[in-house]
């Protein structure tokens, strides 16, 4: 859509490390794996470029490596047509990403950080000063929480609509809440932000701490929205999961695209919940996530979603 705002993503970039098996290890154990693979990743790249699948403006700022990895990763973001030049090249490895993917399409991850953790002020700024006019800005925890902060503060200036997806859980000081537009955690790191393992609960916590609307992602149950004046859901797409990795952030970019593009919030939940039913139906992180024709053929086949008060 010609007039569409842009995005900007700030955020993390991994190569990921990918194992299958029929089930996932525990404790101590040791399993046969089936299929081994490496595929890009990283929730800040994940997100931009699904978004940019999808036809958006994206921007995308962060850092890797100067090697294989990073060379791979920026390769990758200029073939999805995302731009990449405040994505900076730095002495510290490109961040990695350990997959363990079981039958069931349910993971294990543990992010090994690397040059993620290169973030200044001076990057964070450069990034809003390279795009045309205010937008949609994604952040993720996968880089410094200072950065966050800085970025965070810098966007409600110049009013941008800030969506902090929590992942991984850290705590959120109330005063950051405040500053954003729509926090969106998972089921998981809901609980871990609030106590709570009722999602409705765990989002009237974060609304009465100061966050303007919160969206909490719920895998095959759908998702739930809530804003002062109420709350939605919508469902899941019923498909057969095979990878699970990186379906937030099919979902995360999607919604931001459906925002960029002035669509109402239960249209944007519909439209994001194909993006991510079709996600999971494939393997890795990038490769699973659908341009524009396939998410719409998506929508074709198994029908338009609906959000509703709940």
């Amino acid at each position: 859509m010609a007039d569409a705002k842009p995005i900007l993503v700030i955020g993390s970039l991994n190569m990921d490390l990918v194992a299958r098996c029929e089930r996932l290890p525990q404790s101590g154990q040791t399993v046969f794996g089936s299929d081994f693979f490496t595929a890009p990743g990283g929730k800040g790249a994940n997100q931009a470029v699904a978004a940019a699948r999808l036809g958006a403006r994206v921007t995308m700022a962060g850092c890797v490596g100067n090697d294989q990895f990073g060379c791979t990763l920026l390769r990758g973001l200029r073939a999805d047509r995302v731009e990449c030049e405040l994505v900076r090249q730095v002495a510290q490895p490109t961040g990695t990403a350990l997959i363990t993917v079981d039958a069931q399409g349910a993971n294990t991850i543990v992010v090994i950080s690397g040059a993620n953790m290169a973030w200044d002020a001076a990057l964070v700024d450069r990034a809003f000063a390279s795009v045309d006019r205010p937008g949609v800005l994604l952040l993720q925890n996968e880089i410094p929480e200072a950065a966050n902060r800085h970025a965070i503060a810098a966007a409600r200036a110049a009013g941008w609509f800030v969506v902090l997806n929590p992942a991984p859980a850290r705590a959120v000081p109330s005063e950051l809440l405040r500053l954003t537009d729509l926090i969106a955690p998972n089921e998981t790191e809901a609980t871990a932000l609030t106590g709570s393992n009722d999602p409705r609960e765990a989002a009237q916590h974060l609304l009465m701490r100061g966050a303007r609307s919160v969206l909490v992602t719920l895998g095959g149950q759908g998702a739930l929205f809530c804003r002062s004046d109420g709350a939605w859901q919508c469902p899941a797409v019923p498909v057969q999961a095979i990878d699970t990795t990186a379906a937030g952030d099919a979902y995360i970019g999607a919604l931001a695209v459906a925002l960029a593009e002035g669509r109402g919030m239960p249209g944007s939940l519909a439209f994001a919940a194909a993006a991510a039913g079709l996600a999971v139906t494939r393997l890795g992180a990038q490769p699973s996530l659908g341009s524009r024709s396939e998410v719409e053929e998506f929508i074709a086949r198994y029908g338009a979603l609906r959000a509703a008060p709940v």
